[in-house]
């Protein structure tokens, strides 16, 4: 039986919400092994001028823990 565990991560990008996705779970990998999903559980964006400047996401990250 696997025991899974979940910690939530903040991450933000200038690119795209998918970006930002990409770097919470670059940096998680960076300490965390075994990684099986992420979800994603909020997306929000920043806006300066009229325009979107920066987008954040909070995901949710799963690993298994040996």
């Amino acid at each position: 039986m696997a025991v899974l565990k979940v910690i939530e991560v903040l991450a933000n990008s200038s690119k795209s919400w998918e970006d930002a996705t990409n770097k919470a779970l670059e940096q998680a990998s960076r300490s965390v092994k075994n990684i099986r999903s992420i979800y994603i559980n909020e997306q929000s964006a920043t806006v300066k001028d009229g325009k979107i400047d920066g987008y954040r996401v909070n995901v949710k990250i799963t690993f298994e823990v040996q």
